[in-house]
């Protein structure tokens, strides 16, 4: 055998990534692949759900296509059309909020707080307000925007992906919360005091530290973990 052969024939090796499998209440088992920043991806009995692809954080390219693509709201690391295009399908439904709506020319399932959609019978979504609340960071996510977090439910356990928010009245109300991506990114998303408040509100069994890092005030992961200890069980993953 080659050189060339084993490697391929001169193709660029398939990145791997890291991932969790986890199983839902009713015993389906799905998988949660971890990119970068807020991207990721949930598999569900072959079906793929992408949340906030962008292009520098995958190679979309060599990925399974999507079923579900799921946009937060319209910043350059949340939305990214170049991703979208390399992992959609005629048959890919994209569900975002509805300024991302716009720059899909308006050819998507526009959700605002509030909506729930079931785009494919193995998911369920649920669009929850995302917005700043400290007085001074407004500006970054106004909650006139109307941006969004999710709850999907699959197999009956219900996964939070909060989007770029602070502890909103409508995050602390959420109910029944299995799984939570939080994002710990100040000052623009929570500190770490605001994601622990977060979590004592909602209760996961399972919280994924999520979009934090590539600012300058660094978030202390270690306290997160011990603020949270007896509380739920908290996973770092690379999500920097």
């Amino acid at each position: 055998m080659s050189l060339l052969s084993f490697f391929g024939c001169g193709r660029k090796p398939v990145r791997e990534y890291p991932a969790d499998t986890l199983t839902a209440h009713d015993g389906t088992p799905f998988v949660v692949t971890f990119f970068k920043h807020a991207a990721l991806s949930i598999t569900v009995d072959g079906h793929t759900i992408y949340v906030d692809p962008v292009d520098a954080y995958a190679d979309y390219a060599s990925l399974p296509k999507a079923d579900l693509v799921l946009i937060t709201h319209s910043h350059y690391d949340h939305l990214d059309l170049a991703a979208v295009e390399k992992i959609q399908t005629p048959a890919t439904d994209i569900l975002c909020d509805r300024t991302s709506a716009e720059a899909f020319e308006m050819n998507c399932h526009t959700m605002r707080p509030g909506s729930v959609a079931t785009p494919r019978d193995y998911v369920k979504v649920e669009a929850v307000a995302a917005y700043n609340t400290t007085e001074g960071h407004l500006q970054f996510h106004p909650k006139e925007r109307e941006d969004c977090g999710y709850v999907l439910t699959i197999g009956g356990t219900r996964i939070y992906i909060a989007g770029d928010t602070e502890p909103t009245p409508e995050m602390k109300s959420l109910k029944d919360i299995d799984i939570a991506f939080l994002p710990v990114n100040q000052p623009y998303t929570m500190t770490v005091d605001q994601a622990v408040e977060a979590v004592q509100a909602i209760r996961p069994a399972i919280f994924y530290p999520y979009h934090y890092g590539e600012v300058e005030e660094k978030t202390d992961l270690d306290r997160l973990v011990r603020e949270l200890e007896g509380i739920t069980e908290v996973r770092i993953r690379p999500m920097e």
